[in-house]
């Protein structure tokens, strides 16, 4: 593997570039207590972390099926109100810094539908990434391989010139299937080219200068 061919680095938002855990756990929950069911347990939680919201409602409310209802009061609950519980990765943005000083094309690859552009605006990251691909802008989200294939077009790279940073197993399959280098962040587990724990190891891993 000759990592100095990579070109693009592109990232998964939920449990890489942020924790999320509490911010989707209080969003979900309010959705639950609404229609009168219990909160998430841990392998619900686990599992919506991989999902778009819309399949997280499938998920949860398969016995409803016209979840149009759900869907009415999800508009009416909204997200915003729940970034404020998101943190940001440590190192994230001094890492964005040193790819962009170093040509590196900087990319988002997420299932987050409406929200992301409102995260990037309230955590001041605008301007930090050349392409952000969520699951509202293809017709099949991870672990569709469609995101990262849409940022290769778009730069006309090839597989072996991107290197996509996630933390489930979505994010593999999705890497897996378009062919590209993958790292796993924070999950020793998931069989990966590189398994990380912190932004500074893609520094190492891409050989930048500090």
């Amino acid at each position: 593997m000759d990592i100095l061919k990579i070109k693009a680095v592109v990232f998964d938002c939920d449990g890489v570039m942020f924790d999320t855990a509490v911010a989707n756990r209080k969003y979900y929950d309010e959705v639950l207590k609404r229609f009168d069911k219990p909160a998430l347990n841990e392998e619900q939680f686990v599992n919506i972390h991989m999902m778009t919201v819309i399949n997280a409602i499938d998920y949860l409310f398969p016995e409803i099926d016209d979840l149009s209802t759900v869907y009415d009061s999800l508009k009416n609950i909204g997200y915003k109100k729940f970034i404020k519980h998101m943190r940001m990765e440590e190192g994230l943005k001094e890492l964005l810094i040193k790819l962009k000083d170093n040509g590196y094309i900087r990319g988002i690859a997420t299932n987050r539908t409406n929200t992301m552009e409102k995260v990037l605006k309230d955590f001041h990251l605008e301007d930090y990434f050349e392409v952000v691909v969520t699951a509202a802008k293809v017709e099949k989200p991870k672990p569709d391989p469609e995101q990262l294939l849409l940022i290769m077009e778009k730069f006309e790279l090839k597989p072996d010139e991107i290197l996509f940073i996630g933390d489930s197993d979505y994010d593999r399959q999705a890497a897996v299937s378009a062919k590209v280098r993958f790292a796993a962040f924070k999950n020793s587990e998931l069989k990966a080219d590189f398994n990380v724990e912190s932004m500074d190891e893609i520094v190492t891993i891409l050989q930048i200068n500090q």
